[in-house]
């Protein structure tokens, strides 16, 4: 105890993120605070207010570690990232992660609406969070609302609302704000809780020189006042998950370094997963994690050239994409472009200085193979979902054998949390890729057998109703209105047969 009262003393006055430990020095709960030593003193302080479960929670207390960073709001985001990965006791058994908080984004809205969600859901939203205090997560976005000023109501009212006469909302139900040009306005707030910044002020700007040069004065004075408004926020408003602090006080990143007996700590980690139903639609990801935490515009998504399942060839592909140098025919990748006449991803993406398969032996086997034959040496090893076991080349291995050592770590593990977290990010990216190249297929087949319905009618179609199933719950007087009566039946009457469902009558709530 006479440690644990030395280093209270020791508590900086800045905000950050603190972890309380338990004798064996597990994290048993994660906190954030303005200032860090008047929050985590106050733990230690005599208080006749005190609820049972903080006296459980101090009673448990052996040791204490902490992280500054540069705001309030910092902390916010790093330490809900600190909870996905550690899932300490005390913060998911006092609040359980059905009352988390998450911020959601719809995508298939003319006017996207952002809400607040207990669980996210698989709709093709974005999602971001969770976060562990819903007042915090509030107070900032209403900070931002003012100046990327965004929808609430899925459905619109029929005059602006109190928030549109506020400033707050851009009053699509008043005409004032176009759908294009209300999605760029959501874009620009997406991209700064990614933590994108720079990038947001620089495309701002270049927007506002644009609009200028057009004589467009309403929409540059427009972007003139969010990046105005944008820098006054200051250091005080930085939504970003990649935080620069001390990484000999993450015990993960260390421990990991020591069990895979690795020269330094990995500061990049780069993990890939393949996805695909029946060898259809085949894509892999490649996520990165920079110090610990999500590297969001780092992230890469891949479409595969080769056909059939095949998860081992495939993964071969995306390690010859990522680290095969200058371009080879018929292999390319989303982003950034991939020109013959520029370097290869390995000379244009930094070197990560671990690579995490998601799969067994099979799957990593595959990926040192290209990595052998490339003579890239950079650390690699796999994620066994099953048994959850690590696996990587054993030290043994000689030419033409490979063999494997399979670390068992316990599910406590600082390391094995932060690899399964990883992981984990990796095959949700995957799968939400996937997800999406499968929705265009299919409507693009549906809407391609219709008679009559041409390249600039299905455009128009998905402009209008955002995607097939804006289409299917589409009424036929709302079609009408867009390719007139006749086009509209034909329409309806295909789109129902392939859905299965039977046309939703006029005035109906009935599915």
């Amino acid at each position: 105890m006479s440690g644990l009262k030395e280093k209270l003393k020791n508590l900086p006055a800045e905000p950050g993120v603190y972890f309380f430990k338990d004798a064996a020095r597990k994290i048993i709960y994660i906190g954030k605070a303005a200032v860090l030593k008047n929050r985590v003193s106050s733990y230690f302080q005599a208080s006749k207010h005190r609820d049972p479960k903080t006296v459980l929670l101090v009673a448990d207390i052996a040791d204490v570690d902490w992280i500054t960073v540069a705001s309030e709001v910092e902390a916010l985001f790093l330490e809900s990232e600190f909870i996905k990965r550690y899932r300490p006791k005390y913060n998911v058994d006092w609040k359980d992660e059905k009352n988390f908080t998450y911020i959601k984004i719809t995508t298939e809205e003319q006017y996207p609406v952002v809400s607040y969600v207990r669980r996210p859901l698989d709709d093709k939203a974005t999602y971001f969070g969770p976060f562990t205090s819903s007042d915090a997560v509030r107070r900032a976005m209403k900070m931002l609302r003012k100046v990327f000023p965004y929808v609430t109501h899925a459905n619109l009212p029929p005059r602006g609302c109190l928030q549109y006469h506020l400033g707050l909302c851009p009053g699509p139900e008043e005409g004032k704000l176009s759908p294009r040009e209300y999605k760029r306005n959501i874009r620009h707030l997406m991209l700064y809780l990614r933590g994108q910044k720079d990038k947001l002020l620089t495309q701002i700007e270049k927007e506002m020189q644009a609009a200028a040069k057009k004589r467009d004065f309403e929409t540059a004075a427009r972007a003139r006042n969010q990046l105005r408004d944008l820098r006054a926020l200051g250091q005080q408003m930085i939504f970003g998950d990649r935080e620069s602090f001390d990484l000999s006080r993450d015990q993960a990143l260390v421990g990991l370094a020591d069990r895979l007996g690795l020269r330094g700590v990995p500061r990049r980690i780069e993990a890939y997963d393949i996805s695909h139903i029946s060898g259809t639609d085949n894509v892999a990801s490649m996520i990165v994690f920079t110090d610990g935490v999500p590297n969001r515009d780092q992230y890469r998504r891949f479409k595969m050239r080769l056909r059939g399942n095949d998860d081992f060839a495939h993964m071969r592909e995306v390690m010859t994409r990522r680290f095969g140098g200058h371009k080879r025919p018929g292999l390319d990748t989303e982003s950034p472009p991939n020109l013959d006449s520029r370097p290869g991803l390995i000379e244009r993406w930094p070197k990560p200085d671990l690579i995490l398969i998601d799969g067994g032996k099979g799957q990593l086997a595959a990926a040192l193979s290209v990595l052998d034959e490339l003579g890239v040496n950079i650390p690699a090893i796999g994620l066994a979902k099953r048994e959850e076991e690590v696996i990587k080349r054993s030290e043994e291995s000689g030419e033409g054998s490979e063999r494997f050592e399979v670390i068992v770590l316990p599910k406590s593990s600082h390391v094995l949390q932060l690899l399964q977290r990883v992981r984990d990010e990796a095959h949700r990216f995957a799968v939400t890729y996937h997800s999406l190249l499968r929705g265009k297929r299919q409507t693009k087949s549906v809407l391609d057998d219709i008679p009559g319905v041409g390249p600039a009618t299905r455009k128009k179609l998905i402009k209008v109703f955002g995607s097939l199933r804006g289409v299917q719950q589409a009424h036929q007087s709302e079609l009408a209105n867009v390719l007139g009566p006749a086009k509209a039946r034909v329409i309806k009457e295909h789109v129902r047969e392939f859905s299965g469902a039977a046309l939703k009558p006029e005035g109906s709530n009935k599915p």
